[in-house]
């Protein structure tokens, strides 16, 4: 049985749903405060479930000897080290969806905030003030709000300052033409043109290396005089220092921050500028957002660690619960077919192409094409060094382009999957399908047809069609020592280059491969493992 550990508060009603699910719980909510103790248990478990208290550093993640899972209730993955955990082969999830009304409306309410002004009037009214024609606000109605991210959160607040009357400009690379119609806001490649021409700017994307400080001083001396900036998305995305003196000249009409670059903010530039309004990161504070995204987390990992299934994971490809049996053996027989080929290649790597054939085209490849290039990459790397969830990105680091190809059935096979490597040097391929019990098998290696179950170790030899090769390399392999389970055999043509695939009950040593390479009709020999 599964086990997590829960290291931050979630509600009884997400306990309950891992041990619905079959999984086993240790529900020690305060653990995440305590780095040293998690850090001597967290080997005992397969997940772990968190908020934004604990810390997943990379040190953490080294002595997560069982770890599979790691899953953030809320949005913000910050404090996980997402690459020691993918490096080690662990899937981060997350819970996108369950704060971004949430998350929305406080945005909304902060534009309000700033439009009138309303804290600082509640203030003054509070002290006995009656300063009604100081806090003189303007109306939301028919101004230009531009986001800055339009993915979740970014898309409701579309649809909230639509029905407000506001117009909507919208700038995100990931924002297609038709996405941007069908949410009724005009889409802005230029982020300059958006600050330029937006009475409200809000920002609703990640930090990440590319949008950290997206909005720079020189950026924000681009906005548009007078208007009004919200930012209820991640610290770090703005030059805090530099809206501050906007806001202290007038360039800035006025600003909402409820994230900051260093949290918890109990000092920040903001703080003495004039028109701001400052929440400590409310953002997903409703009792509503709280619950959803503690139950969105305890159903994935107990879908993931029970029967499979992937989903909002930041470092892997999704895969449902209905797709996870169907997908198992393809999966098998796509990190088979990465591992021969990654075996018997002796060249550096620049391509690889992914022939998806028949059937097995309507499937999700993304979880094939990762198993296939972690197969292939592990002869190469190491085989700690790469797995499903940093294959993708080992590849792109080494240059490796990877295409995908679905073709109709063709051939005696109805489905398959085809692998095509192209090195420095030449193009190779293997094919492999699943048989009807439910087994990989090797169909053709080099455009070779052949039939071969993979077994744990095997052997692989190229030679040429001579009579008494068969004959030959059995009597070596049985002076040897080395007995044979199963032989498959294939050719291009009478007397040409042909092929032989030999199951083996024991690993094949370095002597022994070189004695069999030594025999006159054999080109090449390796010495697979799988």
């Amino acid at each position: 049985m599964p086990k997590v550990l829960i290291s931050d508060e979630l509600s009884d009603a997400a306990v309950q749903i891992f041990r619905d699910r079959g999984v086993e719980v240790d529900f020690q909510p305060k653990l995440g405060k305590d780095p040293e103790r998690l850090a001597a248990i967290i080997g005992d478990y397969d997940g772990l479930a968190i908020r934004s208290a604990t810390k997943v550093t990379g040190d953490l993640i080294a002595r997560a000897e069982r770890l599979r899972v790691i899953g953030r209730a809320g949005i913000g993955v910050d404090n996980v080290d997402i690459a020691a955990a993918s490096a080690r082969g662990i899937v981060v999830m997350n819970t996108p969806f369950g704060n971004s009304i949430t998350t929305a409306e406080h945005a909304i309410g902060m534009m309000f905030a700033v439009a009138r002004q309303i804290p600082a009037a509640d203030a003054s009214t509070r002290a006995g003030k009656w300063e009604k024609s100081r806090f003189m606000g303007v109306e939301i109605s028919g101004k230009t709000l531009g986001l800055i991210g339009a993915g979740n959160i970014g898309s409701v607040v579309a649809s909230r300052a639509i029905g407000l009357k506001m117009r909507v400009i919208a700038h995100d690379p990931f924002l297609s033409a038709e996405r941007a119609l069908a949410m009724g806001v005009e889409r802005i490649e230029d982020l300059d043109e958006l600050l330029a021409r937006a009475d409200f700017i809000s920002l609703h994307l990640p930090k990440t290396e590319k949008t950290a400080n997206i909005l720079s001083a020189e950026r924000i001396a681009r906005i548009k005089p007078g208007a009004r900036l919200i930012n209820c998305a991640r610290g770090g995305l703005v030059d805090e220092a530099a809206v501050a003196a906007a806001l202290k000249e007038g360039r800035l009409a006025a600003a909402a921050f409820d994230v900051f670059a260093v949290e918890p903010a109990v000092t920040n530039v903001l703080f003495d500028a004039p028109n701001v309004v400052c929440t400590p990161h409310l953002g997903a504070s409703t009792t509503e957002a709280q619950e959803n995204v503690a139950l969105h987390v305890a159903e994935q990992m107990a879908d993931y660690l029970v029967h499979g299934a992937i989903s909002n994971a930041l470092n892997a490809p999704s895969v449902t619960a209905e797709e996870a049996p169907i997908l198992k053996p393809w999966i098998a027989l796509a990190e088979m077919l990465g591992s021969f080929a990654g075996q018997v290649t002796e060249h550096a790597i620049e391509e690889i192409e992914i022939e998806y054939v028949g059937e097995v085209g309507d499937l999700n490849l993304t979880p094939l094409t990762a198993a296939l290039t972690a197969g292939l990459l592990r002869p190469l790397v190491g085989e700690g060094a790469v797995n499903m969830v940093s294959a993708p990105l080992v590849a792109r680091e080494r240059g490796i382009h990877i295409a995908e190809t679905r073709k109709d059935a063709q051939g005696a096979f109805g489905s398959y999957i085809r692998l095509i490597v192209t090195t420095e040097h030449q193009t190779r391929s293997v094919a492999g399908t699943i048989y009807s019990d439910g087994k990989p098998r090797f169909i053709q290696i080099k455009g070779i047809g052949l039939e071969a179950e993979p077994m744990r170790y095997m052997l692989y030899t190229t030679n040429t069609d001579t009579p008494g090769y068969i004959g030959a390399l059995g009597t070596k392999l049985g002076a040897l020592g080395v007995n044979i389970a199963t032989f498959a055999l294939g050719r291009a043509v009478k007397s040409g280059e042909a092929i032989a695939l030999l199951g083996v009950d024991e690993a094949i040593g370095a002597e022994t491969l070189s004695e069999i390479a030594a025999l006159p009709q054999v080109r090449q020999a390796k010495a697979l493992a799988f």
